[in-house]
């Protein structure tokens, strides 16, 4: 087994921006423990970061405060800067040529959020034939109210680990990771 770790859009956004994660607490604290468990085991991290294209963005507009990496993740080694324009990491971006020819065969999902770019990363990386592992307690959301509805940020990232290990992903906590990073 050959994993790699991606850390997906730990972005200013997430905290001092337009959409402040609040769910589960702690999780950018764990994320920074899987990324250096990480870089001290010899696995492969990947960062990726979104952009927003479109002219009238309000989130994730390329070159501003909000766009920019979280100063603790920015500051960390990594072998591999991902810019997507998509939800998924693999839509338009050459992960998928680089994890093969790195010869990864299993991926680690931690980032934001929960039920958009790690849940869409997780499925595309299922579907290309990775095995996947997402981390419970190293990917975060808000609560969501939209015209569909409303969801309280426990709720939906609760739903989304359950549909997760239903068939995707082998859900488990970074603590439990690191144990399995630390085991090999």
């Amino acid at each position: 087994m050959r994993r790699a770790l991606l850390v997906i859009d730990v972005q200013n956004e997430y905290f001092s921006g337009k959409l402040p994660v609040t769910y589960p607490e702690g999780s950018l604290g764990n994320i920074l423990k899987v990324m250096d468990t990480a870089l001290g085991s010899g696995v492969p991290v990947v960062v990726i970061r979104h952009a927003s294209t479109q002219p009238d963005a309000k989130a994730f507009v390329p070159n501003t405060p909000g766009w920019n990496l979280h100063e603790e993740v920015r500051r960390r080694i990594h072998d591999l800067l991902v810019e997507k324009k998509f939800p998924g990491s693999f839509t338009g971006t050459g992960l998928e040529e680089w994890l093969r020819k790195e010869g990864v065969d299993t991926v680690a999902i931690c980032g934001y959020m929960t039920q958009m770019c790690c849940d869409t990363t997780a499925r595309q990386a299922f579907h290309a034939g990775f095995s996947v592992e997402f981390l419970s307690d190293a990917t975060g959301t808000l609560s969501v109210k939209n015209d569909a509805g409303s969801v309280k940020d426990e709720e939906l990232h609760r739903a989304i680990l359950v549909t997760q290990a239903m068939r995707f992903s082998k859900v488990l906590s970074a603590a439990d990771w690191i144990r399995t990073i630390s085991a090999v």
